[in-house]
Formats: structure tokens, C-alpha cells, sequence
């Protein structure tokens, strides 16, 4: 079976457009959460998110004409996907070269607006292009035009799991020897008047409208809900002995993964973990290590009151007396939640945390939930030693996905 490293990052998020800016504005505790700017909310009862501001996709990536016939997310994957692909600088015939993404939602701001069309004009001027604009493999589809790749070409769809699901079958199809190279991570741009209406009739969201910056806050007993973020997060994955021989730059290397799900609640997690310790469990049982060996997790950490406490739950009862040993973080205390983008984002912070030796915090921890005991490392980053990163993301539905990454030394 064969190694999968990683020789490519790249990311924006409301922290930044690129993976240098997002981890110097992380490992300073600074929040990404404002207020929002793209929709009305004048009417919305949420007013806050994780947007990505000042944002245009370049023209190199998209011509100009074309730009508006495709959504927000796809811009924002093409954006780091050239971040990524770049760092990696690998040279394979395009046969060996695929992509597998993740998007939890697609196109709903163009979705919402193509509908007020409809309703206001007539069928007759809904735009041509609507179908390829919002349909979540024109992802995956459009980076395989623009670069020439022709390898395998699809999307995941896993909830607020799709990214790490799509990293987890990624990595597997470049162990099975079909591909050298498969881009993968997830894009995710969802913040419309439907979709944060939605989630705040669900009291899903956090309402602190007056302070944007202190809204989310995993682990806190006085969190009362996630923030809604936007962006992405991209690996380049590659066949490892590969990368070496060509001697490119390995920043990491992807050797466990677990999916399995809670079958108990079509939006809440189990209360005890036990979907996420199965996958847990499933993901150092793939990557052949103790679970001793883990320095860092990226934890889900959405800042909901049950969510937060079963995945603290999961990892007591996964890692025993070693989960006061290790750092625990939710990133997303200073992104939001990405959604379907979540584990490709997170998956990034990991890496970085591998080569930097440092573990980005997570904010706004003034005062623990009851049963909420770990090292969330609150408020403020660490450095330490990392050799193993893990990182959990869940989604509705019950569905669970785990990924760890090694050091490259």
C-alpha cells in the first residue's frame, strides 16, 4: 500500500485569503466573526458571520466574462486550489492527476437569486447558466478544465464532513496506485437570507449580534450556538515516494482515517460519542499507532451546547488519562464553521501545527462547561512538540469523519 503525502496547502477563510495570513492571525487569538456585509440582514435575526471580505477571484483563474456564471464557493476553490497546487509544484501526466472535493451545500446565493428571477420575471429570464453555476461538482469540475487534469473528478456531499470525507477517499485512491496526484479539501459559501434564516429558526446559531467577536465559543458554558463561516481549504495529496524522488517539499503525511455514524439523530450528535469514538478509534487503528501517539486534535468544537460536550466525551473515553496530556483546539472560535468546508480548513490548521510545532488556540474560553476538562489550549497558543494531528469533523445525519496527519521530519 502507498504513503500519501501532502506537498500543497492552501486556504481563505474570514482570517484571510492564504494560508500564511489565516495561521499568523490564528496563532494571535484574532477573531474573524463581524458583522455581516454580503445580504441584508436587516430583517434576518443572526447578523454575524465568518465572511470573507474584499474578496475577487483572480482572472487568470476565471476570465472575466465567466466570472459571474459560477458561485461563490467555486470561486473560492479555484482561489486556493492555486495556493495549493503551486507550493506543491508537481510535474505528472494528467491522467495521474485528479481531484475529489467536498461541499456541503453549493450554490445557494446564486440559487436564491436565480429564484427571485423566476418569481419576479418569469421563467423565461432565468439565466442559461444557472445549473453549472451552483451544482457542487462544477467544483471539481471547473479546476479540471482550467489545470487539464483528466484523472477522477467528483464531489462528496457528507454534511459538515464532506471535506475530510473527500481527503479520507482521496488519500485511499492514491494508496490503491490509481493516481499520483489528487487535489482535495472542500469550499463552502453559504451566507445567504435562506440559509442563515434556516439555521436560526433550528436555534442553531449564536445571537450575540452586539458582540460579533466573543460569538463563538467552543467548550464555554456560555456558548448558545455556532457561527456561520465561509471559504476554503485545500491539500494537495501525492503518491510519497513519488514526491521524494522528485524532491519536492513534504509538508506532512496523511496515514489514518475513520468514518463511521451516530444512526441516532438527524441533527444532534450522540450523547454519549459513540459515533465519534468509533470513528476515533477506527482512524489510529488505520495509521497503526497507540492513541499515546497524538499530540494535537482540531476538534469539531462547533460551540453548541451538545455537540461540544459529546466530542469531549469521545476523546476521554478514546485516549483514557492520555486526554489531559494532549492539546485540544476549535479554530473555528475565530473562523465560524465552514460547513462542508470544515475538515479541509482544519486539516490545513493541522499540517500548519505540525510544522510549525504550534497549536493555534481556541478563543473566547473564559469558563469551561461542566464536563468540559481538557486542554482546549483556551485563549492563547502553545508550543509544543507534535508528531500526530488529528482532526474530527461531523455532520448532520450522523455522519463522522477522522483524519490524522504525521510529522514529516
Amino acid at each position: 500500500m502507498r504513503r500519501v503525502a501532502v506537498t500543497g496547502i492552501g486556504a481563505l477563510n474570514a482570517l484571510g485569503h492564504n494560508v500564511d495570513e489565516i495561521w499568523k492571525n490564528s496563532i494571535s487569538g484574532k477573531s474573524g466573526i463581524t458583522h455581516i456585509e454580503q445580504i441584508d440582514t436587516e430583517n434576518i435575526p443572526v447578523k454575524i458571520a465568518g465572511e470573507v471580505k474584499n474578496f475577487k477571484i483572480s482572472d487568470d483563474l476565471i476570465a472575466p466574462k465567466e466570472q459571474d456564471r459560477f458561485d461563490r464557493f467555486i470561486h473560492f476553490t479555484m482561489h486556493a486550489a492555486d495556493e495549493a497546487i503551486k507550493q506543491s509544484g508537481f510535474d505528472y501526466p494528467m491522467e495521474r492527476v485528479g481531484s475529489i472535493l467536498g461541499v456541503g451545500m453549493g450554490g445557494f446565493p446564486i440559487i436564491e437569486k436565480s429564484h427571485s428571477v423566476l418569481l419576479e420575471r418569469g421563467p423565461r429570464r432565468v439565466n442559461p447558466f444557472f445549473i453549472p453555476a451552483i451544482i457542487p461538482n462544477m467544483a471539481t469540475g471547473l479546476l479540471s478544465i482550467h489545470y487539464g487534469f483528466k484523472g477522477i473528478n467528483y464531489t462528496v456531499a457528507s454534511a459538515c464532513a464532506s471535506s475530510a470525507h473527500a481527503i479520507q477517499t482521496a488519500a485511499q485512491d492514491i494508496m490503491l496506485g490509481r493516481h499520483d496526484v489528487i487535489i482535495s479539501g472542500g469550499a463552502e459559501a453559504v451566507i445567504t437570507p435562506l440559509t442563515i434564516s434556516a439555521f436560526a429558526s433550528m436555534k442553531a446559531l449564536s445571537k450575540r449580534n452586539d458582540e460579533p467577536h466573543l460569538a463563538s465559543r467552543p467548550f464555554d458554558k456560555d456558548r448558545n450556538g455556532f457561527v456561520m463561516g465561509e471559504g476554503a481549504g485545500i491539500v494537495v495529496l501525492e503518491d510519497y515516494e513519488k514526491a521524494k524522488a522528485r524532491g519536492a517539499k513534504i509538508l506532512a503525511e496523511v496515514v489514518g482515517f475513520g468514518s463511521s455514524s451516530d444512526a441516532n439523530h438527524i441533527t444532534a450528535p450522540h450523547p454519549e460519542g459513540l459515533g465519534a469514538i468509533t470513528c476515533i478509534k477506527q482512524c489510529l487503528n488505520t495509521a497503526g499507532i497507540k492513541p499515546e501517539d497524538i499530540d494535537y486534535i482540531n476538534a469539531h468544537g462547533t460551540s453548541t451546547p451538545l455537540g461540544d460536550v459529546a466530542e469531549t466525551k469521545a476523546i476521554k473515553s478514546v485516549f483514557g488519562e492520555h486526554a489531559y496530556n494532549l492539546n485540544v483546539s476549535s479554530t473555528k472560535s475565530m473562523t465560524g464553521h465552514l460547513l462542508g468546508a470544515a475538515g479541509g480548513l482544519e486539516s490545513v490548521y493541522c499540517i500548519k501545527a505540525l510544522m510549525e510545532q504550534e497549536v493555534p488556540p481556541t478563543i473566547n474560553l473564559e469558563s469551561p462547561d461542566e464536563g468540559c476538562d481538557l486542554n482546549y489550549t483556551a485563549n492563547k497558543s502553545q508550543k509544543r512538540e507534535i508528531n500526530y494531528a488529528l482532526n474530527n469533523s461531523f455532520g448532520f445525519g450522523g455522519t463522522n469523519s477522522t483524519l490524522i496527519f504525521k510529522r514529516e521530519k
